[in-house]
């Protein structure tokens, strides 16, 4: 039942970007980057086993920024795409910040949302730090190393081969990142290093599924610019 959920939630969360871009353009993919960094890191707190491999949930949302910030490379250039990476940094900055103060507050006693706060938004200072360093690393790097293979792509082809690579390797830093900063020292090396392997075979899954909707993504692009062209 779990791996069915998968890859529902990959489908879903991908034909989210693209309706976003879809209805509202380069504001709709701006507003699920600020919308997917918050719910990714909401969900990150559970864990569950795909194929026989832990994974945490969020994997799955904050793949979606990939694919959100490749479409915004395609359509609108590197300056577009790295203003979408610094929105999703400042909504995990404002995310995490306020969220800390939330939970200081002294309950009164009729509440019964505290308990559940708590374990949803306590974090240690490594991994908030982890995931704030990984986040901004990584986007970068994916917006950079889309800009270039796209410039080497003649006459803009080869969408599959610059989305997957940038996206592929720019996960396999996030994974490294985060996994170090947040665990090195806690568990062994080879525990760190498992876990490493674990979360980016995940990945590779999820990169290997956005493909399809970023064709979708340049062929509602197409159809906006012939209908500007009547």
């Amino acid at each position: 039942m779990n791996e069915v959920l998968f890859f529902l939630s990959i489908i879903l969360n991908f034909i989210f970007v693209t309706l976003a871009y879809k209805l509202f353009d380069k504001t709709g993919v701006y507003a699920w980057i600020a919308l997917a960094t918050i719910i990714a890191n909401i969900e990150v707190v559970k864990c569950v086993d795909i194929f026989g491999m832990p994974l945490t949930l969020g994997n799955i949302t904050y793949g979606s920024i990939f694919l959100a910030t490749d479409i915004l490379s395609e359509k609108y250039g590197i300056k577009s795409a790295r203003k979408g990476v610094f929105i999703g940094f400042f909504s995990l900055l404002v995310l995490t910040l306020l969220t800390q103060i939330d939970i200081l507050f002294i309950p009164n006693n009729e509440d019964f949302a505290q308990e559940a706060m708590k374990t949803l938004f306590t974090l240690t200072p490594r991994i908030c730090f982890g995931s704030m360093i990984a986040y901004l690393i990584s986007n970068t790097l994916d917006v950079f190393l889309y800009e270039k293979i796209k410039k080497l792509s003649p006459n803009g082809k080869f969408i599959w081969l610059r989305n997957n690579t940038a996206t592929m390797t720019s996960q396999l830093v996030d994974t490294i990142i985060f996994t170090f900063i947040s665990f090195y020292g806690i568990f062994t090396i080879t525990t760190v290093w498992e876990l490493c392997i674990t979360t980016y075979l995940i990945k590779i899954i999820i990169a290997l599924c956005d493909t399809p909707f970023l064709y979708i993504a340049n062929y509602i692009n197409n159809n906006k610019n012939s209908k500007n062209n009547l």
